[in-house]
Formats: C-alpha cells, structure tokens, sequence
C-alpha cells in the first residue's frame, strides 16, 4: 500500500487491496471483515458506513494509523488486539495482550448458566468466575441476570494482575461494579478465607496441553497469552484442580460449568464423574457440534 501521486486511495480501493493482502497470509481466516473492521476503526465509524463512504479518500492521520494495523495484521497480529476490543454476547468487551480474546464458543458457558440459574429458586444468585481474563463471562451473566426480579452477586478471579485490570475497565463501562468483586490469585485460593458457598462456579481454563503447542494456530501461540492457554503437557492440570475443589464452594443442587477441549473432553468427563460430590454430568456441543461444556451438579 505504498503511497503515488497519482493513485487515490478511496475506502472502497483501500478495502479491495487489504483484503487481497490478507487473503495471501495463513493468519486471515476472514480478509475481508479483517479489512472492513480495522478501516472503520481507524475511521472512527460502523463497518456498514463504509459501503456510503466508497469514494471518500481518508485523511493521511487516518490513512497511516491504517496502514500500521495492515501491516501488524499481515504479521499475524490477531485484528481484536489491534482495535482493542472484542464482541462477546452482543456486548463490546475491551480486550489486550494480558486477555484471552472471547470467542463465540465461550458464550455456551454463559448459555449453560443461565440455563442453571432457570433451576435455582434463589435470589440473588451467588457465582464464583475462575480465571475470569476480560471478564466477560462475569459481566455478560451480570447483565444477563439482573432484570429487576432477579439479581446476583459475582466473584471474579484471576492470577494476573494486569488482565483483572482489564477486567475491571470492563465492569466498569458495563456499570456492573456494584455486581462483580474481583479477586486476584490462584483459581479459588483467591477468594478471601471464609466466603460464602456460591450457587454456580464458571470457568474459561487453560486446557491445552504443551503436547499440542505445534498444532496451535501462530497467532494464537504467539500473541495470546499461554497462561490462559496451556495447561500441563495434556491440558488437564487446572481442570483436575478445579474440579477437585469446586465441592467447597458450592451449595448443595449448585453447578459447576466449564468449557473445555473436544480433545480433553472424555478426560474431563472421567475426572467430574470420580467425583463423589458431583452428579448428573451434562456436556454442551458448540457451534460446530464440537464437545466443549461440562455441566455437572452438586450432590
């Protein structure tokens, strides 16, 4: 995208070149929305404005901070880090390198919750987040859940610092401070000694296991963080952990509601049905008819 006098780069010629571009790299899997989205973040606008806007040349401050994004993409940068945001469950979640970017597999866990939360004749619904990274499974089911006849009251947890930072940006600009109290440390050990047992415990882990890092998209390994991704070599060290210890924090009839690998999943099954404080294993298909949500409850 080199800059001539004599060529004039409308946003409909800046579209067709990008995605041309990012459908010659192994990273894009959909150039022309990557093209569309970061145009219209640069220009400040909806991607569905561009299509009135065809003519219209960028001014050369909007053209260039586009033109970096091109570039950092086409070295497999994932586009969300780049616009600083991600969609999740039809809300807008800020998003960087310290968070797993959501994805639309993750929301099944929300799905399942709130599915879980139909069950339960209480009010507020108490929940524990585990690994919460954007918080976007705490903050969606804070909205979710709070109608005017229901409410509930959430803990957040997460070992890195910098992603409850994230987290917590986004309780914010979602006004659901006063529903959401994060917590940072490993897995449950970081809830404060002597809390209250909860009605449900949610959990995006880790569950990749070291033994597959060379299947793992380059984007991903590269850019996302590992602690959110990696998990001992076969990716069921924090999952054997915390289905180990959710008993203690739930109520009797609770739920313990986590997504995992197609991969892992007969594993993961395995270790909730050895244990004795847990029945009525249930396990969700994704999008794709993949296995990827365990639900289990409370006995």
């Amino acid at each position: 995208m080199s800059d001539t006098t004599s060529t004039q780069w409308t946003i409909q010629r800046l579209l067709e070149w990008t995605t041309e571009f990012f459908s010659k790299s192994e990273s894009s899997s959909s150039p022309r929305l990557e093209a569309e989205t970061l145009l219209a973040e640069a220009l400040g606008c909806q991607r569905i404005e561009l299509y009135t806007r065809f003519a219209e040349v960028p001014d050369e401050a909007k053209l260039a901070e586009f033109r970096a994004w091109v570039k950092r993409r086409g070295a497999g940068e994932p586009v969300a880090y780049l616009v600083g945001h991600r969609e999740f469950y039809s809300l807008k979640f800020a998003v960087d390198a310290n968070v797993l970017i959501p994805r639309p597999e993750t929301e099944h866990v929300v799905v399942a919750a709130l599915e879980a939360a139909k069950q339960l004749d209480t009010n507020p619904i108490r929940i524990i987040d585990v690994g919460t990274g954007s918080g976007c499974i705490a903050i969606t089911l804070a909205k979710q859940l709070t109608d005017g006849k229901t409410d509930c009251k959430i803990a957040a947890t997460d070992i890195s610092a910098d992603a409850l930072a994230v987290a917590k940006a986004n309780a914010q600009s979602h006004e659901i401070e006063d529903r959401v109290r994060f917590f940072q440390g490993d897995l449950l050990d970081a809830l404060p000694s002597g809390s209250e047992p909860v009605h449900l415990i949610v959990s995006n882990p880790p569950y990749i296991g070291e033994s597959e890092i060379n299947t793992v998209d380059g984007q991903v390994k590269e850019h996302e963080p590992a602690i959110a991704l990696f998990s001992g070599e076969f990716g069921t060290d924090i999952i054997t952990r915390l289905v180990a210890d959710a008993p203690k924090y739930l109520l009797l009839g609770g739920f313990l509601i986590f997504e995992t690998s197609p991969i892992v999943m007969d594993k993961c099954v395995e270790l909730v049905e050895s244990n004795s404080e847990l029945e009525n294993v249930d396990v969700v298909k994704d999008f794709s008819g993949h296995r990827r949500v365990v639900v289990a409850r409370r006995i």
